[in-house]
């Protein structure tokens, strides 16, 4: 288990404070180039799951570990919902890692009244910095 749920206000205020501490954007390739990704310098694109047959990459944690990253390294995961960011992080507590969080309602957040997601919890919906391609 990883060591908690945090919101995305929280994870962007720990960047600020901590200048070891990365973010891994967890979400799909896709996902990135057409809903945007935060707007931060230390941004880990790795995907949890490979699109678009939406298996977990069996890599993911060996690809982490490669990038040399001290085990204790404040490792704050994101994806849409917080959903696979929470698997993510979880593998890396299991393969050591000590300071892995979960950013809760993610990048997107819940669905709305319309069932829209973006506007209801999440990193675009705190107004935290995001870019899109």
């Amino acid at each position: 288990m990883h060591q908690g749920d945090i919101s995305a206000a929280e994870a962007y205020q720990r960047l600020q404070n901590n200048a070891a501490a990365v973010l891994i954007d967890v979400r799909t390739q896709p996902e990135w180039v057409f809903v945007g990704v935060p707007a931060v310098e230390r941004l880990i694109r790795l995907s949890w799951q490979v699109f678009p047959s939406m298996q977990v990459n069996a890599q993911f944690v060996a690809e982490i570990e490669q990038m040399g990253l001290p085990k204790d390294t404040e490792i704050l995961c994101i994806c849409r919902s917080g959903a696979r960011s929470a698997s993510a992080a979880s593998a890396l507590t299991d393969a050591g890692f000590t300071n892995a969080w979960n950013v809760a309602q993610g990048f997107e957040g819940d669905k709305d009244a319309q069932g829209h997601r973006g506007t209801l919890g999440g990193w675009k919906a705190a107004s935290l910095p995001w870019v899109q391609s």
